[in-house]
């Protein structure tokens, strides 16, 4: 199994073999991401006649050791020079010199040599001996993140350590581990690769990189980067020319010659609106749009039998050489059939180990080559408590349990004493060194929901707490998200918003009505627009602590926006002494206790989800009818509605709440 603290892309050879072992032990036990390469990364362009006889160690806080496996000082020196010269083209490339000066003056400071044929020291201590003094450190690690090709914005984060813990963590320099470098950098031949992580383990950013690996290293491939959805694709399309130029792409972006980024499906008037529609397209074949009759899997599925017909009478040729697909969860087996028919080379589809909290089988990890399990967004107690809440660890009756395998799945580590578990989490680098311990990740405050003055109070006191804790906070910063649906919990945003106007000056950004994230605006939303958002501190009000799933995963979903902290606000009932208590034990000691169900409790559970994804997986017109039934619309409306939401590109057209609250906007009207 690969290891997320160690990488390497050198290939293991008689005179290497046993250092490489040595130096990935090491990283292992001591739990230190480590990089041990012999070019920069990212560019093919850097090639040295020494580098087979010479490799170079990165970990942050230590010195860049360069280390001469076979004693020729002459061409290693010269080795060495070029290494560094090139670093400083680098730097110079994405703009790092300015904060951290020329190569000469940090080789000195932050790199050392060693002639292993010479050195009897083990590799263990000539990495302790090779700790750097704090003030270098933030450079050496800025160094290395241009070494591994994981660029940093330098102008945001800056080259001094920031005195706020808000600051520090908004400018921690972002290395990738030692599993999401291999994804990016590694070579396969694997018609499918596939990448499987949390949410909030970078999984677009990881598909975004490999897609500029791919383009500009693959010099005549086409690509076709694929999501479920419009509004993501969009996003996307907006994204991708940004990240191009923030990585120095030098080759102009051939949209629709070289590189598609669409949604899925499509619509019939335009061949590139869709991957399945210019599948279509380009194998002439026909076009299927979605009735109550064709389902996307059957459209796929058709689509394959004709495809598979025409590569057997024509030998036609793939329409793609790659393929990258982003929340693979969102689509049945069939459409990852269909595109790696009509790829050259590789698919690589990523997607959550959850799609949601309850999901039936969160560990279908076997045909899995990168599982990513450590959430580089949120505190490792927030994930825990987000978990632990959803999944109702804390209460009498749990509302999910996970087998062993999949708790690891997870990224969790176990300790069982009898029936009682003790799940924990590495910690991350994201927070290390910050005192990250003294500070609690997670408060759960009571209140009086059904008092607005109570709400409102406990809000604002909140926020004068943050602003008294970090001298930069800013609106952005901050996220309220209500939980509720319902008109008071509507009228009760429009007092907030007003109130917070007139205490702190601050516009507020309502994102169920703008659905989007708004700059200098203090962000507040109802429980359905957060996914893909993230902010230092988040809030979340609620009346009551509901047993419905979809409530619970919603929770968990708002929950884990924070990077810094999460608050939960809960009207107090019996049921918030034992969370009270598994909040204390998670702060102090970064843990979940709990206790194991047992197994009449575990095929109760596991009946429970079942009914619960049948319903969530009912077609979209028996979804909409049973709304219908639910508010009790005439017939005469039912099928402009239908048409109506049918057009809508929403962020999840089975959100009940959503469709609920687009119905009684629109009722009026109709």
């Amino acid at each position: 199994m690969n290891s997320s603290y160690f990488y390497t892309q050198i290939q293991e050879n008689e005179t290497n073999r046993q250092i490489l072992n040595n130096i990935k032990s090491y990283a292992e036990t001591n739990k230190k991401q480590t990089f041990v390469v012999n070019r920069p990364l990212g560019d093919k362009k850097y090639n040295y006649n020494y580098q087979d006889n010479a490799l170079i160690l990165l970990i942050p806080k230590h010195k860049i050791i360069f280390l001469d496996l076979h004693g020729n000082n002459e061409d290693f020196e010269e080795f060495l020079d070029e290494f560094v010269e090139d670093l400083g083209y680098i730097s110079d490339k994405f703009m790092y010199k300015e904060s951290i000066g020329r190569p000469k003056t940090w080789k000195k400071n932050i790199t050392t040599s060693i002639d292993l044929t010479s050195h009897n020291d083990s590799i263990a201590k000539i990495i302790d001996q090779s700790i750097l003094t704090p003030e270098n450190q933030r450079i050496c690690e800025l160094v290395i993140s241009l070494i591994t090709g994981s660029i940093n914005d330098i102008e945001k984060i800056g080259v001094e350590t920031p005195e706020t813990l808000l600051d520090k963590v908004k400018s921690k320099i972002i290395l990738f581990d030692g599993e999401q470098t291999r994804f990016i950098y590694q070579e396969n031949t694997k018609k499918r690769t596939s990448i499987q992580g949390l949410s909030g383990t970078g999984k677009t950013e990881l598909l975004l990189h490999k897609l500029k690996e791919l383009y500009t290293t693959k010099k005549d491939s086409r690509i076709m980067f694929t999501c479920f959805n419009e509004i993501l694709a969009s996003s996307l399309r907006k994204r991708i020319p940004d990240f191009f130029n923030f990585m120095k792409v030098e080759e102009q972006i051939l949209w629709h010659e070289r590189l598609w980024m669409v949604r899925s499906w499509g619509s019939r008037n335009n061949k590139n609106s869709g991957t399945y529609r210019y599948i279509c397209d380009y194998y002439g074949i026909d076009f299927n749009a979605y009735n109550y009759n064709m389902s996307f899997d059957k459209a796929c599925s058709i689509a394959i039998t004709e495809i598979k017909s025409i590569f057997s009478n024509e030998g036609a040729r793939q329409a793609f050489d790659y393929v990258l697909i982003d929340e693979s969860q969102d689509f049945p087996s069939s459409f990852f059939e269909l595109c790696e028919l009509v790829t050259n080379n590789t698919v690589y589809v990523a997607g959550d180990i959850f799609q949601n909290i309850f999901d039936a089988n969160p560990n279908n990890s076997t045909n899995t080559d990168f599982i990513l399990n450590r959430c580089y967004r949120t505190d490792p107690r927030t994930l825990m408590f987000a978990h632990a809440v959803g999944m109702g660890l804390f209460e009498e009756h749990k509302l999910n349990w996970l087998e062993d395998s999949a708790w690891k799945a997870c990224g969790y580590l176990i300790n069982k004493q009898d029936n009682t578990y003790y799940l924990s989490r590495e910690p991350i680098r994201r927070f290390e060194d910050l005192d990250i311990e003294k500070f609690e990740s997670i408060k759960l405050k009571t209140i009086e929901f059904e008092s607005a003055i109570d709400v409102i109070n406990n809000l604002i006191t909140i926020i004068k707490d943050l602003k008294n804790e970090n001298n930069t906070l800013t609106p952005d910063d901050i996220a309220i998200i209500f939980l509720n649906d319902g008109k008071r919990t509507y009228n009760l945003i429009d007092q907030t918003a007003r109130e917070i106007f007139t205490e702190f000056q601050w516009s507020v950004n309502k994102a169920y009505e703008s659905k989007s994230k708004i700059p200098g605006t203090l962000f507040i939303s109802n429980r359905n627009n957060v996914k893909g958002l993230e902010f230092p501190f988040v809030i979340c009000v609620s009346s009551d602590l509901k047993h419905d799933l979809k409530y619970r995963n919603a929770l968990y979903m708002s929950l884990t926006r924070s990077f810094l902290r999460s608050y939960l606000l809960l009207s107090n009932r019996n049921y918030i002494a034992p969370i009270e208590e598994g909040v204390k034990e998670i702060n102090a000691s970064g843990v979940i206790k709990t206790r194991e169900p047992n197994q009449a409790e575990k095929d109760k559970i596991k009946q429970t989800i079942i009914e619960f994804n049948k319903e969530y997986s009912m077609s979209y017109r028996e979804f909409l009818y049973a709304i219908f039934d639910k508010l009790e619309i005439k017939k005469h409306s039912r099928s402009k509605l239908e048409k109506m939401l049918d057009s809508l590109e929403l962020d999840d057209k089975f959100n009940e709440s959503i469709v609920i609250d687009f119905i009684n906007r629109n009722i009026d009207f109709i």
